[in-house]
């Protein structure tokens, strides 16, 4: 059996930049066992299935257009939420399958998600809004961090905020010593040249540091739209790679903008 394998760069600005997923699409569902073996041997942070076969709970979607089941996998697990993954598939749709289209639609986890092509091939990824909470920051996790923090928010991710960019910047966690979490944990300030700035770090994923992280800025957006008073800002992923996002909260959703780059297509055997 042969299964088709595109590597896209998501949230990039230019080749080898911002956030590679693997894209495989599938006639049907293989067995998760195997999808979570795919996941590893591609051993990228996220890799994305995606069947045009919906299941009987997602309905129609939202309008007409393309629309697909989409799902999931860092090396160890499944996830909830990945953005940068569904960027990168409705890149691959968009391009290959769809070239007349300008919008995606994918049944997820997290329900209904869209992507929109602009008239300059930039890509517009519709997330769901995902809420914060302050509270008092594990003294073990920032430990772990080696970082002050000015405040510490819960919700998706824990999310650490720092007084500034070069604080988030040159921060060296020590991975081995973070404490048990869901996800992972956001380091952010406001920033330099852009609105602000992240890392993402969820070692137990199986992503030490995720270059972009879409579905962090779901959580981001809304933090900083209400720190600074605007719905429409600009942001910076500090990761080695590094990445750019333009973000806009939309009343309970946020909007992602980014380009994606195509690395390479090839074909995966998988036994019989």
């Amino acid at each position: 059996m042969e299964v088709l394998l595109h590597q896209i760069d998501a949230f990039a600005d230019a080749p080898f930049t911002g956030n590679p997923a693997a894209v495989m699409p599938l006639d049907s569902w293989l067995p998760d066992g195997l999808l979570q073996q795919l996941a590893e041997e591609n051993n990228l942070a996220e890799t994305a299935f995606y069947t045009a076969n919906l299941p009987h709970e997602a309905g129609y979607p939202p309008d007409g257009g393309p629309a697909y089941h989409l799902r999931w996998f860092t090396p160890r697990v499944e996830v909830d939420m990945c953005g940068h993954a569904t960027l990168a598939s409705a890149a691959q749709i968009l391009e290959d399958m769809h070239p007349g289209a300008d919008r995606v639609h994918f049944y997820t986890r997290s329900g209904w998600l869209s992507v929109d092509r602009t008239d300059d091939d930039e890509l517009v990824l519709d997330l769901p809004m995902v809420e914060s909470l302050d509270v008092i920051p594990d003294p073990e996790l920032i430990a772990a961090l080696g970082v002050h923090p000015v405040r510490a928010l819960t919700g998706q991710d824990e999310v650490i905020v720092l007084a500034t960019e070069r604080q988030v910047r040159e921060a060296e966690p020590d991975l081995s010593a973070f404490p048990k979490m869901s996800r992972g944990v956001i380091l952010t300030a406001r920033g330099e040249s852009v609105d602000f700035v992240s890392r993402l770090f969820a070692p137990g994923v199986g992503i030490p540091e995720d270059p972009v992280t879409g579905s962090a800025h779901a959580q981001l957006t809304p933090l900083w739209a209400a720190e600074l008073g605007r719905t429409d800002l600009r942001a910076r992923q500090l990761s080695r790679r590094g990445g750019s996002l333009r973000c806009m909260l939309d009343g309970n959703r946020v909007l992602l903008v980014g380009r994606c780059h195509r690395y390479l297509d090839g074909v995966v055997r998988l036994p019989d």
